[in-house]
């Protein structure tokens, strides 16, 4: 698989604006198919069951490198005020696998092709802005033990690296579980028996799919 940009799994990012007594309420979640972002669309319908507008917007990744599928819908609002600007908001951070949900609670005032536009966008802005970004990527999982006084010397040569560490678990010894590209398997390898002096039993234990949060 290739690696894409997308929003931490399980978890639905929320922001809202108010423009000329409207309401905007953005709701953005991870997806990795059509039915999942389908399913979300309608838990907002539900959710939000008195409003007029659930516009929304979803990238999907292509399978083995296919093309992207892309979908926005205006939801009633003028054609090209509402899914397309979100699509655009999402496209334009790079993510895919998401779903993004903006409805609206009409105020009694008419804001025009271009407040619409606007306040759509800035709806969407404001989920991103709460959302945690993750980098999805096809990983390999190696594990090893070693003593606790080694483990600084661990740590920092894993973080020069950029190098994530899932749950480490402490016991008798300290035990790492480390998400590495495949091809540098051999680079970690020597790298960690030269600080241990070689007593260390470095263990692959397959490709999983990780997910690695962004700091920004």
């Amino acid at each position: 698989m290739n690696s894409y940009r997308t929003v931490q799994t399980g978890k639905i990012f929320s922001g809202e604006i108010t423009e000329k007594k409207s309401r905007f309420i953005a709701a953005l979640k991870k997806a990795e198919s059509v039915d999942e972002a389908s399913a979300f669309l309608l838990s907002e319908r539900k959710k939000y069951y008195d409003a007029k507008h659930h516009c929304s917007a979803y990238i999907i990744a292509g399978e083995n490198g296919g093309q992207d599928m892309m979908h926005s819908s205006d939801d009633g609002e003028p054609s090209g005020t509402a899914g397309k600007p979100m699509l655009d908001i999402i496209s334009g951070e790079g993510l895919k696998n998401v779903v993004l949900v903006v409805t609206r609670y009409f105020g009694g005032t008419l804001l025009g092709t271009g407040g619409l536009v606007r306040a759509y966008s800035a709806a969407a802005k404001e989920a991103l802005a709460n959302a945690a970004i993750v980098v999805m990527d096809e990983l390999l999982q190696c594990s090893f033990d070693f003593d606790y006084a080694s483990e600084p010397k661990i740590r920092r040569f894993l973080k020069d690296k950029g190098c994530e560490v899932g749950n480490p678990e402490y016991s008798e010894k300290v035990h790492f579980n480390i998400y590495i590209p495949e091809e540098e398997e051999d680079i970690y390898r020597s790298g960690i028996r030269d600080i241990l002096s070689g007593n260390v039993d470095f263990k692959a234990i397959g490709k999983v799919v990780h997910e690695k949060k962004l700091d920004f």
